[in-house]
């Protein structure tokens, strides 16, 4: 990696983070509707998270593949660039298509297309973030991401509830295929944003030119098909003990996460509406409701970002975490016993603080404890420890949904506050304490 890295004044690793706005904006859409769309559609409760393995598989194939080939790239735009232009090129299509899907199909095939786009983007901008800022610096520059991350899904969470109490417009206008109107505009706002805001950070913040050696270096790791899974291979087989054990919080951290984005609007539209019909207004409702929450619980992140700086700087990162994630699972368990929609937002701030956290905290962690000339890889496979639990929970939830769960959505909440807790105990297993100054 360059050893000159500028020092780069606040505001200016604020603009070079301000495309994980957009990015997050994407995300945010995907959390709050497409588990709608695709009930919109005809699909059923139980088979909701096969329906999005998109974003898992894609994950899991993608981001590492990409990581170990920006590692690898010495093009004229720079290392992560490209991948960065491709990828919100992508994301922008997918966005603005989806509403427009007629078929469950249609959703799926289109899911992929976008789900594709963010997971090309995603890792590269971690690593470019890595690669751009001094050690001094990190800190701000992840938690300035997981600021980002807030509030871009606090406004994607938001604009259908704006569109119906701001802008007027009625939530019950739906299409042919009965996808609401709010829907499709949301979307194509996001695809705007999706676009430009990625463009910004990388022409106001361009990266850091290679020198020499590191070219000469990057030239003798040729970017071959086998050459980039060998490098996956040998970085796996070379993991530092700390990721590893940030592995088995991951896979209860992300099982719930995916497990509660999937459940939480047939929780609401259940416990405050007594509903289950997604063609009905009281799911409708649900699903503003949870826009609404969820921009209050991502408007908590987007504060608490930064809020956590100082904490993770005195109790250290893994610590910090720990707690985040027990206020988070507190009010994932605490959602299913609300029946009156103000209530919503007080456990909603549980979440929040976990997942601003998740977001910056994990990311110290494991920037401190890998090698720089590995990084893009290191965070690909980081990425693998996100969506396999991903992936493992759309194949097993469908299998105990409808006897285990009893078919209902609340228990799945229930069951993700459960499971929040107990990565919080591997979070705490992960902490690295630090070093004891020597005595004479």
């Amino acid at each position: 990696m360059t050893s000159y890295k500028p020092h780069l004044p606040f505001w200016r690793i604020i603009e070079m983070n301000i495309g994980f706005l957009g990015l997050q904006f994407s995300f945010g859409l995907q959390q709050a509707n497409m588990a709608p769309i695709y009930s919109y559609l005809g699909a059923n409760e139980a088979s909701i998270p096969l329906l999005q393995l998109a974003g898992p598989i894609t994950g899991l194939l993608i981001q590492p593949i990409i990581g170990a080939m920006s590692d690898r790239t010495a093009s004229r735009w720079g290392r992560r660039t490209p991948y960065f232009v491709v990828g919100a090129v992508l994301c922008a299509i997918g966005l603005f298509y989806m509403p427009l899907s007629p078929t469950i199909l249609a959703a799926v095939c289109t899911l992929w297309i976008l789900d594709a786009g963010n997971n090309i983007t995603m890792e590269p901008y971690r690593a470019y973030v890595s690669d751009r800022l001094n050690n001094d610096q990190r800190r701000l520059g992840f938690l300035s991401q997981s600021a980002f991350t807030g509030l871009g899904q606090m406004l994607a969470y938001l604009s259908p509830s704006l569109l119906v109490n701001l802008l007027g417009f009625d939530v019950n206008a739906v299409d042919a295929h009965n996808i609401p109107i709010i829907t499709r505009i949301a979307f194509t706002v996001g695809a705007v944003l999706s676009l430009g805001t990625i463009l910004w950070s990388i022409l106001r913040v361009p990266e850091l030119p290679l020198t020499e050696a590191e070219r000469a270096a990057i030239k003798a790791r040729p970017m071959t098909p086998w050459g980039t899974v060998s490098e996956i291979w040998s970085a796996i087989r070379d993991m530092p003990v700390t990721m590893r054990k940030l592995a088995l919080m991951s896979l209860f951290q992300w099982y719930a996460m995916f497990g509660y984005w999937n459940y939480v609007i047939y929780s609401i539209s259940r416990s405050i509406y007594n509903q289950h019909d997604p063609l009905s207004e009281g799911f409708r409702r649900a699903v503003i409701d949870n826009g609404e929450m969820g921009g209050f619980y991502n408007g908590v992140a987007f504060v608490a970002a930064f809020a956590l700086v100082p904490l993770a700087k005195r109790w250290g990162p893994a610590v910090t975490h720990a707690a985040c994630l027990l206020a988070a699972g507190l009010g994932m368990a605490t959602l299913p016993h609300i029946h009156d929609k103000i209530w919503l937002f007080l456990p909603a701030i549980g979440v929040g603080l976990g997942w601003a956290s998740i977001m910056g905290n994990p990311y110290i962690v494991l920037a401190n404890s890998i090698p720089p000339e590995r990084t893009g890889v290191y965070m690909g496979i980081f990425n693998m420890m996100i969506v396999t639990p991903m992936l493992i929970n759309a194949v097993t939830m469908p299998l105990y949904f409808n006897g285990l769960l009893g078919g209902d959505a609340r228990n799945v909440l229930t069951l993700c506050g459960v499971l929040m807790g107990i990565a919080a105990v591997c979070a705490l297993w992960a902490h690295t304490p630090r070093p004891r100054p020597a005595t004479v």
